[in-house]
């Protein structure tokens, strides 16, 4: 009992408030990319080889493709060129990292995609490839869940004892069946998704998410609201509206009775989070250096246009620039392309791109909203937020960790998912006459420290104190007056406001993989489940797609496949389809789940 209810408590709450792959969506891509790095905006060159691939976008998604069709070429030996267009001046997607107070010395912060884990096996396998040293997150921070008036919970963490004293608060408040009940629940999904690593399911290409979501058992997830499912397993609502929705809320901005259910689980199954030192965006960055591609940083993709069978033209021009027309534009030619950013947000003109079937209408995208997000860092000599604003009393101590919930606004009957903007206005939280929640999470990431890991210390009156850095999420804008009531002497502050991730509700369609034939779709997934991990995922299947269609290949030879015949991943543990293709590189000392 106190196992797995610790481990839904602490790996998938205190553990998903570091932001467990939050798809953050910057236009194209999103990253940082060290100005030292080499990276920098190449000329178009006018030749055109018959197998030359664009890929537009350089975030988890296009960077993967490059990358595995740079395993494709090497195994199937194809002449092949790969082209990477960027818009931005860095790549990375999903994951960007910050500087406190814009210092290159200090370890960086995760601005966006904070954490992976071990059950996330494309972007474990690279970190172990690429020699990257994993940071672990620290399991034993304190959480508190807040409804804008009051805490609802609060754990303390603090080892053993403390760990034993949460256990208890938790099955008091919710019961025994809803955190075992959850954690059978989303084990059994992890198994299903565990599958999409195996030989048999990885060498398939698949171009309609709806047979996918059938064949994994998940279409009943999907089609219903987070808050539903769990309803209909029996599970307390009050467990699902307050411990899982602060998952949603830190996760995906989104409410339990908002968001579908499978990405309801994906929220709570973060456990053994790590993250790269020095950030994430370096997994992509070498998935792009050991693909080989050319990248074409600073560039926008305007058009594409199939000339021919095997022949699509691509034009762009430079990223920010305030010329239009041909005159201002560069065109290169193709025998594919795979879109690996949000189609909404690229803006590319597919007027003139024929369906992917000559008696169908050309395929139409849906559009994705996406939850406009304020992230706020900042670092302060404050060890927790201070009591006043939460109502309690001077010598109480705040959790490390406060996520929020929206039941409290249910049950008083107020209150709007669009909170207005923390203004700063009065020091307690019942200032505010809707007691709506003005922020979804604000959460202590630990002392600000210096690269060789020393803490950073700043003078406060008399007196050296150690710094702490501190990420908030919100609807609106942290004002100033607001964050030094908060926390009182706050040092350095970043803000970055942007659509951070898709509204997914349920839904039982799905965007077209296949957008043409030789022009496909990577984010397509993302209605289905939307990380860096299931980017790469996506990403893998375009591009066995691709190969299969134009190329008569595939990621691994089809000799090799026929090694390994099934998807038991309890045999099956170490393998992971694109980056292993034969028997012989498995390991079977250790055959437990990495769950």
């Amino acid at each position: 009992m106190y196992l797995s209810t610790r481990l839904l408590v602490t790996y998938a709450l205190l553990q998903t408030a570091a932001a467990f792959q939050l798809p953050f969506y910057i236009p194209w891509v999103s990253a940082r990319l060290d100005s030292n790095d080499g990276q920098i905006p190449l000329a178009l060159p006018q030749e055109t080889p018959l197998n030359r691939i664009a890929i537009v976008g350089a975030g988890a998604g296009g960077s993967s493709a490059a990358f595995w069709i740079s395993k494709a070429k090497k195994r199937y030996g194809l002449d092949v060129e790969v082209d990477v267009f960027e818009s931005s001046s860095y790549v990375g997607g999903r994951s960007t990292t910050v500087y406190p107070y814009d210092d290159p010395s200090l370890e960086p912060i995760e601005l966006g995609a904070s954490i992976f884990v071990k059950a996330n096996k494309n972007l474990w396998r690279a970190s172990e490839e690429f020699g990257f040293d994993r940071k672990d997150f620290d399991e034993d921070d304190s959480m508190g869940i807040w409804d804008g008036e009051q805490f609802l919970l609060t754990t303390s963490g603090g080892g053993r004892i403390g760990g034993w004293w949460d256990t208890l608060k938790v099955l008091w408040r919710y019961g025994y069946k809803a955190p075992t009940r959850t954690k059978a629940i989303v084990d059994g999904m992890i198994q299903k998704f565990l599958t999409l690593y195996g030989p048999c399911f990885g060498s398939r290409s698949f171009t309609n998410l709806t047979t996918l979501a059938e064949e994994l058992g998940w279409t009943e997830m999907i089609g219903q609201t987070t808050a539903d499912y769990f309803d209909e397993q029996g599970i307390d609502p009050r467990w699902t509206r307050e411990m899982i929705e602060s998952a949603t809320r830190v996760n995906y901005g989104q409410n339990a009775d908002e968001i579908h259910a499978l990405e309801g689980m994906c929220s709570i199954a973060a456990t053994g989070a790590s993250q790269i030192k020095g950030g994430n965006w370096l997994i992509f960055d070498q998935f792009l250096k050991r693909s080989n591609a050319t990248v074409f940083l600073n560039t926008t993709v305007t058009s594409v246009t199939q000339v021919h069978e095997n022949k699509f033209t691509l034009r762009t021009r430079p990223a920010g620039s305030s010329s239009v027309g041909p005159q201002s534009e560069s065109e290169r030619h193709y025998r594919a392309v795979i879109l690996a950013a949000p189609f909404h947000g690229a803006s590319i003109d597919l007027s003139l791109l024929p369906s992917a079937n000559a008696s169908e209408p050309q395929p139409t995208i849906p559009p994705q909203p996406y939850v406009h997000l304020h992230v706020t860092l900042l670092a302060t000599t404050s060890p927790h937020a201070r009591s006043r604003y939460f109502n309690l009393g001077e010598k109480d101590t705040v959790p490390g960790m406060v996520l929020t919930t929206w039941e409290g606004v249910r049950g008083r009957g107020g209150g709007s998912a669009s909170a207005s903007a923390v203004s700063g206005e009065g020091e307690t939280a019942n200032a505010r006459e809707d007691g709506v929640p003005e922020f979804n999470s604000v959460s202590y990431h630990g002392k600000v420290r210096t690269l060789d890991g020393e803490p950073v210390k700043r003078v406060v009156g008399d007196k050296e104190e150690e710094v702490w850095s501190v990420k908030i999420f919100s609807k609106k804008r942290v004002e100033d007056r607001w964050l030094k009531r908060m926390f009182g002497n706050v040092g350095w502050v970043y803000r970055k406001e942007w659509d951070a991730y898709p509204v997914l509700p349920p839904t039982k369609e799905f965007p077209p993989v296949k957008l043409g034939k030789g022009f496909y779709y990577v984010n397509a997934f993302e209605p289905f489940i939307s990380t860096m991990e299931t980017e790469t995922i996506a990403a893998r299947n375009v591009v066995e797609l691709l190969m299969q269609e134009e190329f008569d290949a595939s990621i691994c030879k089809s000799d090799e496949e026929a090694i390994l015949l099934t998807d038991d991943v309890d045999s099956l543990k170490d393998f992971v389809y694109g980056w292993d293709c034969r028997a012989k590189e498995l390991s079977y000392e250790n055959l437990e789940l990495p769950l």
